[in-house]
């Protein structure tokens, strides 16, 4: 990697944000694999919620589009969310290669769309069954490219006919990431 990114609570984020709205994007790129929750309206629970509380996640693959599905406990009081997987948009010079692949974490951040300021962030290590499918996928993005257009018309066709609940129900692979209060207990 040539440039180092320097992500640091309370600081502007230092990565584009292409999308305003609230939600969950998930990204895979030379870096490792990233979660980037984008919300408009936090608080202090919100942002501990993230920081520290037990978050869920499944992977459903629908029509080859990867969906992270997520459910945080202290952000979202109607259950899970989803943010699917495209490479469509990472710089050629960005995407993965299989070094990058290797590592089952994922970076989670948690940013305020209105200030674009980081307001958490945490890692997570996840099953290596749950690495290898985001890894699958990530493989056959790389062989067989969509367009930002084509992974958009496949994205809306999925959100027509299922929820994320109903994507949830689907999933493969599922993890969930303990309160990190409990860990700090234990050291």
């Amino acid at each position: 990697m040539s440039t180092s990114v320097n992500f640091s609570v309370g600081d502007p984020f230092p990565m584009p944000i292409l999308a305003q709205a609230d939600g969950g994007m998930f990204q895979v790129d030379r870096n490792g694999i990233m979660f980037l929750l984008q919300l408009s309206h936090t608080d202090a629970i919100a942002v501990e919620a993230f920081r520290t509380g037990e978050i869920e996640f499944a992977l459903t693959e629908v029509d080859g589009i990867l969906f992270l599905l997520y459910r945080i406990d202290g952000i979202f009081k109607d259950g899970w969310g989803d943010a699917p997987l495209s490479l469509s948009l990472v710089k050629k010079e960005l995407l993965p290669d299989e070094k990058s692949l290797v590592d089952p974490t994922i970076h989670l951040y948690l940013v305020d769309t209105n200030l674009k300021i980081l307001l958490a962030q945490r890692t997570a290590h996840v099953p290596e069954e749950f690495a290898e499918i985001i890894r699958q996928n990530v493989r056959t993005q790389k062989e067989e490219p969509l367009s930002a257009l084509a992974f958009q018309k496949k994205v809306s066709a999925v959100w027509a006919k299922k929820s994320s609940a109903d994507l949830r129900e689907m999933a493969a692979a599922a993890h969930t990431l303990p309160m990190a209060l409990e860990n700090a207990k234990l050291h």
